[in-house]
């Protein structure tokens, strides 16, 4: 009897000895069950865990508590869409502070795309399509379809700045130019598949991507931000409905590129220069470059076309004086190898002298 009275009471006193540990561990104000609660997570890398307050080692975002999550989850304002896009805070470049998701996404058919007013390679290029672009798009942009682009550079990249760079290029409503936090931005490059892996080769680092979808449909495509324009705006306007019927790619590509394809100079000036300039249609967002090579020299002509941000540098006066007449933009170096440069440069002759041709032809009759 005395033995089993000693079993009970020593089995009462573990108890309370474990009681008393567990309490002491435990800050003031906290139970055991909120303590075992504490586990924080990173909403965008689920498996990066941690029992303390920081921030995720991939993305930078602020990682939540794990209990947190599951209240957030019973929101009725959540969403798939919602949840898929940064909610971030950006500012335009009018200085207007809005929501990435609330007030620029949701229910609306966008082009999204990160570029950087300082760029010397692709963002010059890219910018002049999508202006292309929202010219075939015509009054449909600002009312069915939005175009975004965000900066990748903001400490450079500020509201005036972006004001500026889009007034340079003509850009008309429904195009709206982006800047804010850089961890929010790159929170908004990794989420939505628009950043880069470095590339050696690249001097730039920036791949142009163009991201369009429809967050009403919840139908996405990321594309590039080159590709063939009267493709892309057949893409845009399946996603706005206009045309219901589906699209046979193969065939828009084809039909797109017809014109592109008659030689190689003549798809080199329809890839990388016809979205600011003509041989002779008149200036565009650079000079109308018919006759061209007759009026500059031909190694002036290589250099302008290779590395146009070096004759700048060097304050070539030519290059200087151009520069400053068509509001400084920024040519962009095209990447094109030398043979490549002497085929475009052939190419323009043979259509000055075309042009020429077909305007005497016209007088004539």
């Amino acid at each position: 009897m005395i033995r089993k009275y000693a079993k009970v009471l020593l089995l009462a006193l573990l108890m309370f000895s474990i009681g008393l540990l567990i309490n002491s561990q435990v800050p003031a104000g906290v139970s055991f069950a909120q303590q075992q609660a504490e586990e924080y997570s990173c909403p965008m890398h689920p498996e990066v865990k941690s029992n303390k307050k920081g921030s995720c080692p991939k993305c930078g975002m602020t990682l939540k508590q794990k209990s947190a999550e599951r209240d957030s989850a019973t929101s009725s304002d959540v969403s798939s869409s919602s949840s898929h896009f940064p909610n971030v805070e950006l500012i335009t470049q009018d200085g207007k502070k809005v929501r990435f998701y609330d007030d620029l996404i949701k229910g609306k058919v966008v082009a999204i795309e990160l570029m950087y007013t300082t760029c010397k390679y692709n963002c010059p290029l890219e910018t002049a399509r999508l202006v292309q672009l929202q010219k075939m798009l015509g009054d449909r942009m600002g009312k069915d379809v939005f175009f975004y682009s965000i900066t990748i550079e903001p400490e450079i990249d500020t509201p005036q700045v972006l004001k500026a760079y889009a007034e340079k290029y003509h850009i008309g409503p429904g195009w709206t130019f982006l800047t804010g936090k850089e961890a929010d931005i790159k929170l908004i490059s990794k989420k939505l598949g628009l950043d880069s892996l470095p590339d050696v080769n690249d001097p730039d680092g920036h791949t142009p991507h163009l991201l369009i979808g429809n967050d009403a449909t919840g139908l996405w495509m990321r594309n590039s931000g080159l590709d063939n324009t009267k493709f892309l705006s057949m893409k845009i306007e399946q996603l706005i409905g206009y045309r219901a019927e589906t699209v046979d790619v193969a065939t828009a590509n084809q039909a797109g590129t017809v014109k592109l394809n008659l030689d190689k100079g003549a798809y080199l000036f329809a890839t990388r220069c016809a979205a600011c300039h003509t041989i002779g249609n008149g200036d565009k967002i650079g000079p109308d470059l018919l006759g061209v090579t007759s009026v500059r020299d031909l190694n002036w002509l290589r250099r302008t076309i290779s590395e146009p941000d070096k004759l700048i540098a060097e304050k070539d006066p030519i290059a200087m004086a151009l520069f400053k007449q068509y509001k400084e933009v920024q040519m962009p170096r095209l990447g094109l190898a030398e043979a490549d440069v002497n085929v475009l440069i052939d190419f323009m002759k043979r259509e000055t002298a075309s042009f020429r041709e077909r305007k005497k032809a016209g007088t004539q009759n």
